[in-house]
């Protein structure tokens, strides 16, 4: 494409397993690499977070989606495989489930100032409530009423949701329209939505707020 501003952005997430602990040198190299894919204009957005052994990874990818390895070759010695589809990966990918916009593209989805905060978060799910969870959801994302920050979304892998968004936010809804009542809130707030949850040591809430291990923009390298 001729035009870098209208490439298509996608939202890539991914779930890895430490192996073991990176080193401080490993650690700058890793950030070093996510910065310079940034700069490269491979990526819009680079955020990584950690839960314990666990790395979320959330990346808006300019052009084409991206692969972590490719990507963060500092980090494939330092994780585990997970085994997804039948073949084992260092970076397992996350399902986009939830959103309050859609990025028509490059220029459409770049931020006008540096957000104060990336922030990554993560929720574990009741397994037999996930189905109920992704059908309210889907849901409301199909309706397309509710508000929520422009650069909101959450995925999920086995019985994890991550959650990735800015502060401050971007209040929007899919079909940018003045706020209004949602029929699809309502059901999802009728199925008891404290039920579908496994509550996180820590967790104010639902969901668990994450420490960085980078998280870096097109504003911020």
């Amino acid at each position: 494409m001729n035009n870098p501003d209208l490439r298509p952005v996608f939202r890539c997430h991914f779930r890895g397993l430490l192996a073991a602990e990176p080193a401080p040198a490993q650690l700058e190299t890793i950030k070093a690499e996510a910065a310079a894919a940034i700069r490269a204009g491979r990526l819009m957005t680079a955020a990584c977070y950690r839960f314990g052994s666990e790395l979320f990874l959330f990346c808006e990818a300019l052009g084409e989606p991206c692969s972590p390895e490719a990507l963060l070759p500092a980090f494939n010695p330092l994780l585990a495989p997970w085994p997804q589809n039948g073949e084992l990966r260092r970076w397992a990918v996350m399902y986009n489930i939830y959103w309050h916009s859609v990025p028509k593209n490059a220029a459409d989805w770049r931020r006008p100032a540096p957000p104060a905060l990336r922030r990554g978060r993560i929720a574990r799910l009741q397994t037999d409530k996930l189905f109920s969870y992704c059908y309210h959801h889907t849901a409301i994302v199909q309706e397309g009423l509710l508000q929520g920050d422009r650069y909101h979304s959450i995925a999920l892998h086995e019985n994890t949701l991550f959650s990735y968004f800015e502060e401050p936010k971007t209040m929007v809804n899919i079909r940018g329209v003045a706020e209004q009542p949602s029929p699809a809130l309502a059901a999802w707030e009728a199925a008891d939505p404290e039920s579908h949850f496994i509550r996180l040591p820590g967790a104010a809430g639902n969901f668990l707020f994450l420490p960085a291990v980078f998280a870096f923009g097109q504003e911020s390298v």
